[in-house]
């Protein structure tokens, strides 16, 4: 029985990799979620706003807001690149009106890289624009429909054979006769011209075919997009295990579209790179890190109390450029050779590391490869569950509406937190924020690191905000050495501030990210779930200068519409 739980495990373990490993393929900011959802506050309008970019450009990314406060009269969308900046961007397009509170439309993507949507919002309560950060990257490959395609051969051969015979009778004489009357002469030439024409169209079709066979492999090889490369690793130094993650270089190939500036890479929350590490196959093991920069390719952090296993890694980064990239692997974390209550006191590369050890997610008896939860399985999240945190109080799951949620639908992820009497407790800013959260699908194919204000990153945004403000038409980035040396500055004497006086910088740098909410116990995330699946959500504050982190699990099915 022992070798059979075994082997179940290691099947499970590849399974999961396998995913992982597909998926990465379609990552940007975030891991099998490309959509972008955004709650605001824009003077008097409260918008939650939901953008789907395409998979292919170019094509149109689609665009939904919701006003949920103000008066709105229009909504105008453009796109906005980095590199073109606000001269070069096209004029708004109005979203078309399909409720007093809901607008929809569609704008062009037309070049790959760093973009965002420019929402301009006009009514009784005045004129607002919002900047909304939006990867526009390739990251499917599209067949033609076999109908299509036969329709298409079908209509080309007809027009070959009319070209045919409209070369081959220009070639002969112009007189009308009837057939038996054409001269054998005028018939050679006819037939002449047909076979001349056959030959031209012929190299035609051939040349045209080599052109679009080399677009293609364009597309393939240089334009889709491909994430960024790294190699994550665990030594043992000085009794410690250090992570080590390194940038591959080698993955850039030829192509410049491939590419990163690694010298670029600005702060997201006073943080350079966010590390999550998740232990897989159960999920049980959770930490969220900021690895140090050591030099432009190396980063490193000290793992606190894990134990030993195999975790999916998943690190955030963002270029000045605002694109906002998630780099995988997956890392092989030896079990600790000290006393666990030395390990429990191993101190943290960065002051806001944070960690956790729960429960694993369930898997049914009868499943083979495919991790499940049960269905009466009691961890958390079904609707008024909570969970236990570190330091006696409870996070609640408010305003769940069902056991089951449905993909694609928008909802608002609301979490309160209650002393160990059962009262609410006041929340601390932990990262100039009122909260994080990351939702891993069972699989590791859906990853996200979620915001209050919604799944996109801050540094993005200003950066993007940044640009558009610049009246030049092209970006010329600094000195690389001399940029990349200013950050470590940066960042480094972020760490050594007060934490008060550190989350007051990070908010005054970021009020974009403001987020009120009406109770300082409570924190919310908004989201859609892409796919059906199994979710586990890790839910972070701080209360009485600790990281608490809770942990819910939820189901999710395909939408009912």
């Amino acid at each position: 029985m022992l070798e059979k739980s075994i082997g179940f495990r290691r099947q499970l373990v590849a399974y999961l990799l396998s995913l992982l490993l597909t998926y990465s393929l379609t990552a940007t900011a975030h891991i099998g979620s490309a959509g972008v959802v955004v709650q605001k506050q824009a003077g008097k309008y409260q918008l939650l706003i939901s953008i789907k970019p395409p998979d292919v450009v170019p094509g149109t990314a689609s665009i939904t807001v919701f006003v949920e406060q103000g008066s709105v009269t229009t909504i105008g969308a453009r796109p906005i690149y980095f590199n073109a900046g606000d001269k070069g961007a096209p004029t708004h397009d109005i979203l078309k009106s399909i409720s007093a509170s809901r607008y929809e439309g569609d704008v062009w993507l037309m070049e790959s890289g760093s973009s965002s949507i420019e929402l301009s919002i006009d009514g009784p309560d005045g004129k607002q624009q919002i900047v909304v950060p939006v990867m526009a990257v390739a990251t499917a490959l599209r067949d033609m429909p076999e109908g299509t395609g036969i329709g298409l051969a079908a209509m080309g051969l007809l027009l070959i054979v009319m070209l045919i015979t409209i070369i081959g009778a220009s070639n002969a004489d112009a007189l009308v006769l009837p057939d038996h009357q054409i001269p054998t002469t005028l018939r050679r030439r006819r037939w002449l011209g047909m076979g001349v024409g056959l030959i031209m169209v012929t190299l035609l079709l051939t040349g045209w075919r080599s052109w679009w066979t080399s677009k293609a492999e364009d597309y393939r090889n240089v334009q889709l997009y491909r994430p960024m490369s790294i190699h994550a690793s665990v030594r043992i130094a000085d009794n410690h295990r250090q992570l080590s993650i390194l940038f591959d270089t080698t993955s850039f190939g030829k192509s410049r579209r491939n590419q990163r500036t690694l010298s670029y890479l600005i702060p997201d929350h006073g943080k350079l790179m966010h590390t999550f590490m998740v232990r897989i196959p159960g999920l049980d093991a959770f930490a969220h890190l900021h690895p140090n920069r050591n030099d432009t390719l190396h980063y490193a952090a000290t793992l606190p109390s894990l134990p030993g296993g195999k975790y999916i890694l998943f690190s955030d980064v963002v270029y000045r450029s605002g694109f906002a990239e998630t780099l995988t692997d997956t890392v092989d974390v030896p079990s600790p050779k000290i006393t666990a209550e030395t390990a429990a006191n191993v101190k943290p590369s960065d002051p806001d590391d944070s960690w956790l050890v729960a429960e694993s997610m369930g898997v049914k008896a009868n499943a083979v490869n495919v991790p499940h939860l049960d269905n009466d399985m009691v961890v958390c999240g079904k609707p008024g569950a909570s969970t236990k945190l570190s330091d006696g109080s409870s996070m609640l799951w408010m305003d769940k509406p069902a056991q089951i949620l449905e993909a694609g639908k928008l909802y608002t992820l609301k979490f309160a937190v209650a002393d160990s009497i059962g009262k609410a407790t006041p929340l601390e800013p932990y990262l100039g924020m009122d909260g994080h959260a990351v939702i891993l699908r069972s699989d590791g194919s859906v990853y996200i690191h979620l915001h209050p204000v919604g799944t996109y990153s801050m540094a993005a945004e200003e950066s993007l905000v940044r640009r558009i403000s610049d009246t030049a038409r092209t970006f010329r980035y600094p000195n690389a050495t001399h940029f990349r040396d200013s950050i470590d500055a940066y960042v480094a004497k972020l760490k050594a501030l007060p934490e008060g006086e550190k989350n007051r910088l990070l908010m005054a740098e970021m009020p974009g990210m403001s987020h009120p909410m009406k109770t300082n116990n409570m924190v919310e995330f908004p989201y859609a779930f892409p796919r059906a699946g199994h979710y586990r959500i890790w839910v972070q504050v701080k209360r009485n200068g600790r990281v608490l982190t809770g942990v819910f699990d939820t189901q999710v099915n395909e939408s009912l519409l």
